[in-house]
């Protein structure tokens, strides 16, 4: 354990070799296409630099961010040797700090466009590009009619190399859902308004399931690298990545009728034993969850309710009673994320990216597997 481990009330523990072979796996599926990795929120708050420079090593050559100084950061981290899109595109005023930190913007109005076509025109020389467009999500893209503007006046692209063309699906976690057919369409003819040359991309992490129609030349997983399920309510296909784990404060024998938590939420019904751990709503802990830790396999139902720095469970039927300092998971396999998220009426993706800075990180890799 580390230092910082040993003093924490709560350890987000990160399974690099699972995020890696997630990353194979759906390598793998993607068949002829590039696997991408989606590194935004800091790696879905498991830390993008460690993340990146896992996947990196293993071959991944292309990561996706949302905002320029997660670009920046990524850039620190994994060097130059990949490339790095910045989904949200580019602040006014930003383009020199794309320029110097070899980021591609991935374009999503004609206003950005114009403003990258003036920053190119001013430099004298050509600028990467990325275009998204929007087929059918209405978030972000360029809309058909900016793609038509594109078809009648190529110039709007003079001095721009458009490196890569993509979209978004909205529906891809249901695979049946109309509306990835009526996006792979519009899609298809959107794409050839735009330079040939240029690579194309549709599919996220469940999108990648959908099939080779929906690969084309790169695909973009976020989640699935991370132990989230692509598909709710199917056998995920991916490792679990990461493991939490809190400090047992406090134990305590309580008599029976005993009342816990805030607004006496919870009253005991038999004489019980009772452990208080290290991890809140503070730390990103959704509070209105009713679930269990574990210690040694055996699990111990929360009890009263998430308060801010801790939470009470109910240790009575656990043969082996964790002491004072020692630490029970509360995302492990016998609980996974997905899990946490289906008690807190949320998704995997919310989960992750809530756990905060006050967890240690502790970052597992096998030497053996780490090429």
């Amino acid at each position: 354990m580390s230092p910082a481990a040993s003093r924490a009330g709560a350890i987000l523990s990160v399974d690099l070799d699972a995020v890696v072979s997630n990353w194979r796996l759906l390598s793998k599926l993607a068949e002829k296409a590039e696997c991408a990795a989606v590194v935004k929120a800091d790696a879905y708050g498991l830390g993008a630099s460690e993340v990146g420079l896992a996947l990196q090593s293993a071959g991944c050559r292309t990561f996706f961010v949302a905002h320029l100084e997660e670009g920046l950061e990524l850039r620190k981290a994994i060097g130059f040797s990949s490339r790095v899109l910045v989904l949200n595109g580019t602040p006014a005023g930003t383009e020199g700090d794309f320029l110097k930190s070899v980021l591609i913007p991935v374009v999503n109005t004609a206003g950005e466009l114009a403003a990258w076509r003036g920053y190119a025109r001013d430099k004298g020389r050509s600028m990467p590009v990325a275009l998204q467009l929007d087929t059918g999500m209405s978030r972000l893209g360029l809309s058909p009619g900016d793609v038509a503007m594109l078809a009648t006046d190529p110039a709007l692209l003079n001095g721009l190399s458009v490196e890569l063309v993509m979209s978004h699906l909205a529906c891809a976690d249901t695979a049946p859902h109309p509306a990835n057919r009526r996006q792979l369409r519009e899609f298809g003819k959107l794409r050839t308004v735009v330079p040939k040359h240029a690579k194309s991309s549709l599919a996220n992490s469940a999108g990648i399931l959908l099939g080779k129609d929906f690969h084309f030349d790169l695909v973009r997983p976020g989640a699935a690298l991370y132990g989230i399920s692509p598909v709710v309510g199917q056998t995920s296909p991916v490792r679990q990545a990461v493991t939490v784990s809190a400090r047992v404060l406090q134990l305590r024998e309580v008599p029976i009728h005993t009342h816990v938590g805030y607004g006496h939420a919870s009253r005991m019904q038999r004489r019980s034993r009772l452990a208080t751990l290290s991890i809140g709503y503070a730390d990103g802990w959704p509070r209105g969850t009713a679930l269990s830790a574990f210690y040694k396999g055996h699990a111990m139902p929360f009890t009263g309710r998430v308060s801010m720095d801790s939470i009470v469970v109910d240790a009575t039927d656990c043969a082996d009673t964790p002491r004072e300092g020692e630490f029970v998971d509360l995302i492990c396999p016998r609980q996974t994320v997905d899990d946490v998220a289906r008690a807190a009426g949320t998704i995997g993706y919310e989960i992750m990216t809530r756990l905060g800075r006050r967890f240690a990180r502790d970052y597992r890799r096998h030497a053996a597997l780490a090429a």
